[in-house]
């Protein structure tokens, strides 16, 4: 039990047993929502786990740190890790089922398929991570199979890896409805994130200007600016002196994810993302402008403590 009374979700290990579960309620008229992650949950991932809640009978969350979508000089040795502590969270929203399978599980020996979406993975994070959106790719494709036909949710925080997935979707014929929800923020703006937790206190002050920089470029278009290298350089601009290194900003279609060679058409609205780096940590945020409301307050409740 936990500190809000409620047990904890059960968790299974073996996705055949996982499947055959969901198989057996379907079965009996239950819908199924899954909710991947990779653990170190936080307030962002119990409010995908609410909305999931909201669309299904039975709720299934994963855990799973995959270790194909991580570069060689990456954070895999070190990317946080706390079973019990997620399972005291899930509790509280609650889920029913966690998958927490182990690699061998995923990719067993003689593993040798790639899923690779050709395009949207190009760009963005993708030309700064090769590799990772194939790891990614994979490793949903091999878990949308693990729990079958679903409503799944992911967050908008990372968009290209929400577009990439609903194409793969898609052009598979997957039996799955992939749904995006709104990134949720800390009180002072900071998307929320497992890696939030590397920044020092100095590098968690300087890290809101990622936000800065995007609400510059929202508050921007809501007056009439439609010029790409204008938003840019209004996102650089709160950037410049408060991160290390900045690895793009974008301003361009949020369905293509293809940089706008001239101005946003008109009735469209435009993708501001950017990822930068403080210290070792990279991060990353994104902002539909002329859709989200960069000062709105973050959906969902707290997590339970």
């Amino acid at each position: 039990m936990n500190q809000s009374n409620q047990p904890l979700p059960e968790v299974l290990r073996d996705p055949r047993v996982l499947r055959r579960r969901l198989d057996a309620a379907r079965a009996r008229g239950a819908r199924v929502a899954f909710v991947p992650t990779m653990g170190a949950l936080h307030a962002g991932h119990l409010e995908l786990v609410r909305h999931a809640r909201q669309l299904a009978d039975l709720v299934v969350v994963s855990i799973f740190v995959n270790p194909t979508q991580f570069g060689p000089r990456e954070d895999l040795a070190s990317y946080p890790r706390d079973l019990d502590g997620d399972l005291r969270l899930l509790a509280g929203v609650p889920a029913d089922l966690v998958l927490a399978p182990s690699v061998e599980a995923v990719y067993p020996p003689g593993f040798a398929t790639t899923v690779h979406v050709a395009g949207l993975t190009e760009g963005l994070c993708g030309a700064h991570r090769p590799g990772h959106f194939d790891g990614v790719a994979t490793v949903v494709a091999k878990l949308f199979s693990m729990v079958g036909p679903c409503v799944a949710v992911f967050g908008r925080k990372d968009f290209q890896q929400l577009q990439v997935v609903r194409r793969m979707t898609a052009d598979l014929d997957l039996p799955v409805t992939v749904v995006g929800r709104p990134t949720v923020r800390e009180p002072d703006g900071l998307a929320m994130s497992s890696r939030n937790r590397y920044l020092t206190p100095d590098q968690r002050r300087r890290a809101t200007a990622l936000v800065d920089g995007l609400r510059a470029a929202a508050a921007a278009f809501a007056a009439g600016e439609r010029d790409p290298a204008t938003l840019r350089r209004l996102v650089y601009g709160r950037l410049e002196g408060r991160v290390d290194a900045i690895d793009y900003v974008f301003v361009g279609d949020p369905e293509t994810l293809r940089p706008y060679e001239g101005p946003v058409p008109p009735g469209r609205t435009a993708l501001a993302a950017v990822a930068a780096r403080i210290g070792r940590t990279r991060l990353i945020d994104n902002a539909e402008l002329g859709t989200d409301d960069l000062a709105a307050p973050p959906p969902g409740r707290p997590p339970d403590a």
